[in-house]
């Protein structure tokens, strides 16, 4: 299973593949919110899209609180595609990283997913 991670910087996507990685998945950490190419989250060809999500207070909280609204913005702009397209969106904000990774395994183990490399 091929999973792309999405989201604005701050979000979690590196701590968040990382941990994925660790149960055999294919984890791809996209950085659409960085690029205007609308679609860069769709060429790593995903079996799942999860756009991880984190307000401007949560990115202001692990990145410092100068981190510049304008960027926040913009970066929202960039990643509204595939924010839209997202098979799941999690606010790490809200949720643990264990709650998010969770999460993602269930919706894995709903399509089919058992556990090893083999299966995509």
């Amino acid at each position: 299973m091929r999973i792309v991670l999405v989201g604005p910087c701050g979000a979690g996507k590196s701590t968040i593949a990382r941990e994925l990685s660790r149960h055999g998945l294919d984890v791809v950490v996209v950085g659409q919110e960085h690029s205007i190419i609308r679609d860069l989250w769709r060429r790593p060809h995903p079996d799942l899209v999860v756009f991880l999500d984190a307000s401007l207070e949560t990115v202001r909280a692990r990145r410092g609180s100068d981190w510049p609204e304008w960027l926040y913005r913009t970066e929202q702009e960039r990643l509204a595609e595939a924010r839209a397209h997202a098979d799941l969106v999690l606010d790490t904000g809200e949720l643990t990283i264990d709650e998010v990774v969770q999460r993602i395994l269930t919706v894995l183990a709903q399509r089919g997913w058992n556990g090893n490399r083999e299966s995509r």
